[in-house]
């Protein structure tokens, strides 16, 4: 998952030095999506994985 978010933030800083403003808009808002899933992903993962020995 980190690795998409990753690769159009490379898409969109691409696109934005060759002046393609609506691709890099819509790679960048992908990327942003991509990593709050992943960012949420983890801290559920983190969460329900935890094990308290009593």
């Amino acid at each position: 998952m980190l690795s998409y978010a990753i690769m159009f933030l490379i898409i969109a800083l691409i696109s934005g030095v060759l002046g393609f403003g609506v691709v890099a808009g819509t790679a960048a808002w992908i990327a942003k999506v991509c990593f709050v899933v992943f960012l949420v992903l983890f801290l559920v993962s983190l969460f329900t994985n935890r094990r308290v020995n009593i």
